[in-house]
This record gives structure tokens, C-alpha cells and sequence, in this order.
């Protein structure tokens, strides 16, 4: 007698296996290799230390202005015994009070608003750990000191905590679009003593 032997369980048991090596052979066929990108050939290089063309400055760092020269840059009388240092970054120029302590003057310009009163304000408040102010807040706080430049806003903060810091600044827009930041900072007590030169100092500036 002839045993017949089924071949289903066979077949059953092959058509997984052949579909799973058809898998792995798909797998393969489409796992390549990407080329990194390149910039393309015609795209102009930037100078050494700025980012290349349309993006922002690394880090968040600002591209230093130009420096404006001639009758747009701004002049200053320097009270007795202040001293004006080399320019540096985004600086103008550095002032330096004769007052011993923690004390730090200078003169920054930028092109165009620069932001903003408020924004600005806002900022300086930040840098010595006060909260932000808004418009209502930001008009009590202001003070106008008139020169020969325009007339230039005064504000004066002074840091909460047990060791105090002091800032006084002023800003003033001038006729060819730029803004001038004025800024004292340190120690309450040696910019105490510097405050009264530094309000003189504001109100002699001139662009001519």
C-alpha cells in the first residue's frame, strides 16, 4: 500500500522563510550612503571671523558696526582727570573715571534704532539683575539731559541684594540714523562719585 505524505506543513513553513529573505534582500537594495553637502562653488567666502553671507553671527555674537568717522562721529569734552582708553568690539570708546572700585565707562554705537528704547532698557536692566520695566514705567524712569548732539535719555538703575550695583545710561539717536549708548556701571559707592562728571560729560557731547 502506497503512503501518501502531505507536502502543505512543507510549503506552509517555506513561504515565510522566502518572504522573509526577500525582505532582507529589499533592505539591502535601498540602505546607501548620503554625501555630505557642500556649499555651492559660487556662494562668496566671508572674511576671516564673520559668518559666511545671509547667516547670523556665531554664538548669537553681533558683527562689530562700522565705525562712524568725521562729523557723524560723536565728541565729548572728558571731565578732570578722566582718561579716554582704545576702542575695542562694539565699543566707540572706553572712558576711564580717576575713582578707585569697580567702575567702567564707555561709548557704544550702532546703526539704525538698535532695537529700541524700551528693548535697550530693558537690557541694561537685565545685566544687573532687574526685572523689565514697560512704557508706563520706562517714562518715569527717563530723564533728558539737552547737548548740542539732541536731546539724550538718562536712565539710572541701581541692583537689589546685598552688594549693589549701579548703572547709568544714556542714548541718543542722531540725524544720520545711528544710536549712541553712553554707560556707566559699578560699584553704588565709586559710581556715585563718577556720576556727576559722567552727566556733564553727556551734556557736552557734540557731532561737530
Amino acid at each position: 500500500m502506497r503512503i501518501r505524505t502531505s507536502t502543505r506543513p512543507a510549503i506552509l513553513v517555506a513561504v515565510p522563510l522566502v518572504l522573509l529573505a526577500l525582505g532582507c534582500q529589499q533592505e539591502k537594495a535601498t540602505r546607501y550612503r548620503v554625501p555630505k553637502e557642500v556649499a555651492p562653488t559660487g556662494m562668496p567666502s566671508a572674511p576671516a571671523g564673520m559668518p559666511p553671507p545671509g547667516m547670523g553671527a556665531p554664538n548669537g555674537d553681533m558683527p562689530t558696526p562700522p565705525r562712524p568717522t568725521g562729523q557723524g562721529a560723536l565728541k565729548w569734552t572728558l571731565p578732570k582727570g578722566w582718561t579716554e582708553g582704545e576702542a575695542g568690539g562694539m565699543r566707540f570708546a572706553t572712558l576711564k573715571a580717576p575713582f578707585p572700585g569697580k567702575v567702567d565707562a564707555s561709548v557704544v554705537v550702532l546703526p539704525g534704532t538698535a532695537g529700541g528704547e524700551l528693548s535697550n532698557v530693558n537690557r541694561w536692566r537685565g545685566q544687573i539683575g532687574l526685572g523689565p520695566i514697560d512704557e508706563k514705567a520706562l517714562a518715569a524712569a527717563r530723564k533728558t539731559v539737552n547737548s548740542k548732539a539732541g536731546v539724550v535719555s538718562v536712565f539710572d538703575f541701581t541692583s537689589e541684594g546685598q552688594t549693589k550695583t549701579r548703572m547709568v545710561a544714556g542714548l541718543i539717536s542722531t540725524s544720520d540714523g545711528n544710536t549712541w549708548f553712553l554707560k556707566l556701571v559699578g560699584d553704588t559707592e565709586p559710581v556715585g562719585k563718577a556720576e556727576p562728571d559722567f552727566m556733564r560729560l553727556i551734556g557736552s557731547i557734540h557731532l561737530d
